[in-house]
C-alpha cells in the first residue's frame, strides 16, 4: 500500500518511514500542508493511506485535513498531541477517518491504518467488482470468506483464510513475516512465528497445491499463481 506521511520532523519522519516500510508500506513524505496537497493530485495518486500530522509549519493541520477531503476519498488518519474530545470531534467532522494521540503504539497506529483502508475498499464499488479471486483453478470469494478449488470447497479456518486473501490479492508479491502477523492476527511478531509456519504448512494441505505459497528464505512468503 502506498501511504502519504505528512510530518515536519525529519527525524519523527524517518523513525516511522522506516517502521512502515518493514510492514510493506510504500511511503511518500511530505514535510508541509502544500507539499501534501501536491502530492494527492490527481485525484489521491494512488495512495491508500494520509497519516497527517496537525503541527504543520505552513498551514494548519485540520485546514489541510478539509482540503483533502474535498480533492479526495483517501482515507486520513490525524496524528497529534491533541488529546481533547473537541480536538478529535472537530478532526472527525472535517473528514479524518481516524485520530491518533501522540504518543501511540506503533502497533495500534498500524492496526487503524489497516482498518480504514480496509472500511474503504469495501465501500468502493470498483473493489466490490473484483470480489472474487480466481488464481488457476483457486476461486476466493472475499464477501462469503469461501475458497474453491475445481469447484470444490475447501474448509478453512478463520486465520487460514485471512492468511490466503492476504497474499492471493497481491500475487507474485513477497510478504514479509512480520507484516503478516500484523495484518492477520493484529500483533506483533514476536512469539507468533510458528503459528505462521503452522498456517501456511495447513494450507498447502487442504488446497493440495504445495507449490501455491512459497518461502522466500529470510524475508516471509509469496503466493504463486497457478496456470489455469
Amino acid at each position: 500500500m502506498r501511504l502519504l506521511l505528512v510530518e515536519d520532523d525529519n527525524h519523527v519522519a524517518a523513525a516511522l518511514s522506516a517502521v512502515l516500510a518493514r510492514h510493506g508500506f510504500d511511503v511518500t513524505h511530505a514535510r508541509s500542508g502544500e507539499e501534501a496537497l501536491q502530492a494527492l493530485v490527481p485525484e489521491g495518486a494512488g495512495f491508500g493511506v494520509v497519516l497527517l500530522d496537525l503541527g504543520l509549519p505552513d498551514q494548519d493541520g485540520y485546514e489541510v485535513c478539509g482540503k483533502i477531503r474535498k480533492r479526495t476519498s483517501t482515507p486520513v488518519i490525524m496524528v497529534t498531541a491533541r488529546s481533547d474530545v473537541r480536538s478529535r470531534i472537530h478532526g472527525l467532522n472535517l473528514g479524518a477517518d481516524d485520530y491518533v494521540v501522540k504518543p501511540y503504539d506503533t502497533g495500534e497506529l498500524l492496526a487503524r491504518i489497516h482498518a480504514v483502508s480496509r472500511r474503504t475498499a469495501h465501500e468502493d464499488p470498483a473493489a466490490e467488482a473484483e470480489a472474487a479471486l480466481h488464481l488457476g483453478p483457486v476461486r476466493i470469494e472475499l464477501p462469503t470468506r469461501q475458497v474453491s478449488v475445481d469447484g470444490s470447497v475447501v474448509q478453512l479456518t478463520r486465520k487460514e483464510f485471512d492468511l490466503l486473501a492476504l497474499l492471493a490479492q497481491r500475487p507474485g508479491v513477497v510478504f514479509r513475516r512480520e507484516q503478516i502477523i500484523s495484518e492477520v492476527w493484529r500483533t506483533s511478531w514476536e512469539g507468533t512465528g510458528r503459528t505462521l509456519e503452522v498456517h501456511v504448512a495447513s494450507l498447502r494441505a487442504k488446497l493440495r497445491m504445495p507449490a501455491l505459497i512459497e518461502t522466500v528464505r529470510g524475508v516471509g512468503y509469496r503466493l504463486v499463481a497457478p496456470s489455469s
